[in-house]
């Protein structure tokens, strides 16, 4: 009598691996846009929970959250990455093309009607059509770019707006007070700490040091010069990701040839050197030790994993490895933590953790 139900719920576990089998292949194929997504939500959910705090909608918190803080916030990155790239191109010598083409996939050169649409008036029709050939196929490939970052940020509104309900439903199905709801909750509670926390704190350093060293270079003396500064700044924006030492890597080395320039040209401007190293030192360096990254980050994290995920993800996948890593680095965790012994023991997998590092699985996120 018990026949038909078996095959009946191996019939529906079957169709739940063809499902997920699916899904899988649906989220590798489109893995980039996924997790800079996972990065937008999870970069916009404090700030979603303030304004939702006093909007009754949804959808107008979710929306007001992506355009009026988000969407601008990546844009003046993109923007500064930009400006640091053409520094780095003329800095180095190699031409832009070289970057556009690792940047924009499917393009071999920078278009000239894209670097130099003058061109155009003085070219005859041939040359125009094989100019406007190559800016359209470029095109198309900035296209695409900006369709997956489209469906990024869609996917980080409907998951500002419906997260609570899908979190509610699935522990209703599964179980409050099952492993896997404890698992998730801590995965949750770390991605929160690692996108929110420590990518935020080096954008947010990034674009200080932009405004910083390019105000420095604005006001250097004659004779003094102040090299590839927004590049400059890029660079000590992911140098925060090196636990102590952080911006000291590249604003020293800085003041260091700034008072070299100054010992070979007029001694009397030493106090240039000087006020740059006092203000790198308090901004830079001090007040997103002590401030900014205890306060949006918390310490529930190994830095130094935090550090490696980063940098690896990013040498293994490309630009998207810098979500991917720390994605894959928190769900490994909490796994090892979790569940991992408890398998190997054979024992029943429970909410307790045999690891201090990430959240814990035991407490409600």
């Amino acid at each position: 009598m018990q026949l038909p139900e078996t095959r009946s719920r191996a019939g529906w576990w079957v169709l739940a691996l063809v499902l997920l089998s699916s899904l899988l292949f649906v989220a590798y194929s489109i893995v980039g846009t996924l997790v800079l997504g996972l990065f937008i939500y999870y970069g916009s959910r404090p700030v979603y929970r303030r304004v939702s705090g006093r909007v009754s909608s949804r959808n107008i918190s979710a929306g007001a959250t992506l355009l009026l803080v988000s969407l601008p916030a990546l844009l003046l990155v993109a923007y500064t990455v930009a400006v640091g790239i053409r520094e780095l191109s003329a800095f180095t010598g190699t031409g832009i093309e070289t970057y556009y083409a690792q940047l924009v996939p499917g393009s071999n050169n920078v278009p000239n009607v894209l670097s130099n649409p003058q061109k155009l008036l003085g070219s005859n029709l041939g040359q125009f059509r094989g100019e406007l050939t190559t800016a359209i196929q470029s095109l198309g490939a900035v296209a695409r770019g900006l369709l997956h970052f489209f469906l990024a940020v869609t996917l980080a509104f409907f998951a500002l707006r419906d997260d609570d309900r899908l979190a509610d439903w699935f522990r209703d199905e599964v179980g409050e007070d099952s492993a896997l709801v404890a698992y998730l909750s801590a995965v949750d509670s770390d991605l929160a700490t690692v996108y929110f926390g420590n990518v935020l704190t080096v954008l947010l350093v990034g674009v200080v040091a932009t405004v910083v060293y390019n105000g420095f270079a604005s006001v250097a003396p004659s004779g003094i010069s102040f090299p590839i500064p927004t590049l400059l700044a890029l660079l000590t924006g992911l140098a925060t990701f090196v636990p102590i030492v952080v911006g000291k890597l590249v604003y020293v080395p800085v003041t260091a040839y700034l008072g070299w320039q100054v010992f070979q040209t007029n001694p009397r401007l030493f106090w240039f050197p000087l006020a740059f190293f006092l203000v790198s030192l308090a901004v830079l360096d001090l007040l997103p030790q002590m401030v900014v990254r205890p306060y949006i980050s918390g310490r529930t994290t190994h830095t130094g994993l935090v550090m490696f995920a980063y940098v690896l993800g990013g040498i293994l996948f490309g630009w998207y490895g810098i979500f991917l890593g720390p994605l894959v680095l928190v769900l490994v965790t909490q796994f090892a933590g979790l569940a991992f012994g408890d398998l190997v023991r054979g024992e029943k997998v429970t909410a307790q953790s045999s690891l201090s590092i990430g959240s814990d699985p035991s407490k409600k996120q």
